[in-house]
């Protein structure tokens, strides 16, 4: 079963990514425990560390090691983001296959799959540059990619430097309690500009078919500036 799938069926899962959404729009700072802290836990749990048949970054990481890809890490990188480019673009393009009828139901379900494949994807990347995937200062930097390249940005917020490694080792004592408390602001605002997004183009998704179109090259295309932020900021491990 693929993410959108086992997301689409999970009520909880699209419960939340609707509240999300709402909570998004709304502006100002997200309650701890609220409806995007939540889906902000569920998005880094489930793309680092998988669940049912979703496999985690980490098995992600040595599927992409196999061959070429152990001996050479820009293979596995460039292995994982197609992966997951493809991945996104089908998930894109059934979002808006069906246009004004099925936008509202899917919509909220295919940002939450998106983020989730995505964190997937800059975690692996991570796993395959030698950095622990179970370090809390990996897994912060692995949410602030999500958000491309603001992601220097979000990092200062909470007293990291751009790029993960032994230099920034050293200000990893400056990280607050609760770093992802820090970053749901962030991705927060980055949600309610998709959806402002898909809801400028709802035109286009009105055309069954064109509003697929749309929807698959608007993930791709979101998909790589992610990528690019990961690749950036998970350098080879010394």
């Amino acid at each position: 079963m693929g993410i959108f799938s086992m997301l689409r069926r999970d009520e909880s899962a699209r419960t939340t990514a609707r509240e999300a959404m709402k909570e998004a729009r709304r502006g100002g700072d997200a309650p701890s425990g609220g409806a995007l802290d939540r889906a902000v836990t569920m998005i880094r749990d489930i793309g680092l560390d998988g669940k049912l048949t979703y496999a985690s970054a980490a098995d992600t990481a040595r599927r992409a090691q196999r061959g070429r890809g152990k001996r050479r890490p820009e293979v596995a990188v460039r292995r994982i983001v197609r992966r997951h480019r493809r991945g996104v673009t089908a998930g894109g393009f059934l979002t808006g296959l069906g246009g004004f009828v099925t936008l509202p139901v899917l919509l909220p379900t295919n940002v939450l799959e998106f983020y989730v494949q995505s964190t997937r994807m800059v975690g692996a990347i991570a796993a395959v540059n030698g950095h622990d995937l179970e370090d809390e200062e990996v897994r912060v930097r692995v949410l602030a990619a999500l958000v491309g390249e603001e992601s220097g940005d979000v990092l200062r917020n909470v007293g990291l430097g751009p790029v993960a490694g032994a230099a920034a080792r050293g200000v990893a004592g400056k990280l607050p309690a609760n770093p992802q408390s820090e970053l749901v602001s962030a991705i927060g605002g980055r949600l309610v500009r998709r959806f402002g997004l898909r809801s400028v183009r709802l035109f286009g998704k009105a055309i069954p078919g064109l509003g697929g179109v749309v929807g698959a090259l608007s993930d791709r295309k979101q998909l790589n500036r992610i990528a690019a932020a990961a690749t950036k900021g998970f350098p080879p491990a010394a």
